[in-house]
């Protein structure tokens, strides 16, 4: 009998670190993309992201980073923890890395999780509802030299009714140029480039995750000896109000609690509040022992601290149909003899006496 194995998770893999900038690219008129770069709590450099120009564009190439009144100070990200009714000014840095003047358009929107477990920025036709209505310039175009950056002052002022906990969204440089698609046809194309902001707002703390779903299948072999392969698919959700990560792992278990495998742990990627993310492992050469039962162990963290685990369990039958059904071919077989036996006439008395 083969050892089980797991061959990964069928949902892409959590980022190990975060960028600094989000780059994202929209057609103007058409449903806009939004933008997607991996999520985690801490970037691994405080480098800008640059954004070049589409085909059939001019040379455009520029960079979106945290900044202050005298330049850049080494921040990935815009990081604030504030009271509901505050007000603060920061700066954003826009750099003109291309050969000529260029103007940027310079607004605030929000951030979400994509299905994949990707952070993103709403697409520039959807308005922003939440941190993004927050961000406020004092006007919203700003033309830049070639080769220089401006550090472009914004207040970032909380709502009294703000409710607690983590609001996720970005400050985005873009520039609406004429390019081309792939059918040679001359599109409006609209580049952004952003900084994130992580702006947590004071109150109750609600650290909760939980596993919304969960089902287990099992591709059951026709071989008795053999084996097969299970699938184990879950969703968590992030139910409370500040980010959380952690990681996953699958036992697998048969009856009698007979231990048949634990999945490595795979890294779960940020969960902003509210959002969801669905997790499938799979879990090869499992032999057909009657019953499977699947448990989730999650292990959720904070950017503060380690959070309680969090479980689930669901089974499914394994029968070795083989197995079983040589086991009724047998019993079957045996009951007919039976029968048979019963149904043979007695020996006469006169035959018992005959010499």
């Amino acid at each position: 009998m083969s050892q089980p194995t797991r061959s990964g998770p069928a949902v892409g893999p959590a980022p190990a670190a975060a960028l600094a900038a989000v780059a994202v690219v929209a057609l103007l008129g058409g449903a806009a993309l939004s933008g997607a770069a991996p999520a985690a709590a801490q970037p691994a450099s405080p480098a800008p992201t640059a954004q070049s120009a589409p085909a059939g564009a001019g040379a455009v190439t520029w960079a979106v980073q945290p900044s202050g009144p005298d330049g850049p100070a080494g921040r990935n990200y815009f990081a604030h923890d504030l009271a509901p009714g505050a007000e603060i000014t920061d700066y954003v840095g826009i750099s003109n890395l291309g050969d000529q003047e260029q103007t940027f358009t310079v607004y605030g929107t929000d951030g979400f999780l994509t299905d994949d477990g990707a952070f993103a920025l709403l697409p520039a036709d959807q308005p922003a509802t939440d941190v993004g209505t927050w961000i406020h310039f004092d006007q919203q175009e700003y033309a830049i030299p070639a080769g220089e950056r401006r550090d472009i002052p914004f207040r970032l002022v909380v709502p009294a009714n703000a409710t607690p906990g983590d609001h996720t969204g970005g400050v985005i440089g873009s520039v609406a140029q004429l390019g081309t698609d792939a059918n040679g046809q001359q599109i409006n194309v609209d580049q952004r480039v952003a900084a994130r902001i992580y702006l947590r707002v004071d109150g109750p703390v609600r650290p909760a995750i939980s596993v919304e779903s969960m089902s287990i299948t099992y591709d059951n072999p026709v071989n008795p000896l053999g084996d097969g392969d299970v699938v184990v698919t879950y969703q968590v959700r992030n139910t409370g109000n500040i980010r959380i990560g952690g990681t996953g792992a699958v036992l697998l278990d048969g009856p009698f609690g007979w231990n048949l495998a634990r999945t490595d742990p795979v890294d779960l990627p940020e969960l902003l509040p509210g959002s969801a993310f669905t997790v499938a492992e799979r879990i090869t050469g499992v032999p057909p022992v009657l019953r499977l039962t699947g448990t989730i162990d999650l292990a959720p963290v904070t950017v503060d601290e380690a959070l309680p685990p969090v479980t689930r369990t669901a089974s499914v039958w394994a029968p070795p149909w083989l197995l079983l059904t040589a086991i009724a071919a047998l019993g079957g077989w045996t009951g007919v003899r039976r029968w048979r036996s019963r149904r043979r006439p007695a020996p006469s008395a006169a035959a018992d006496a005959a010499p």
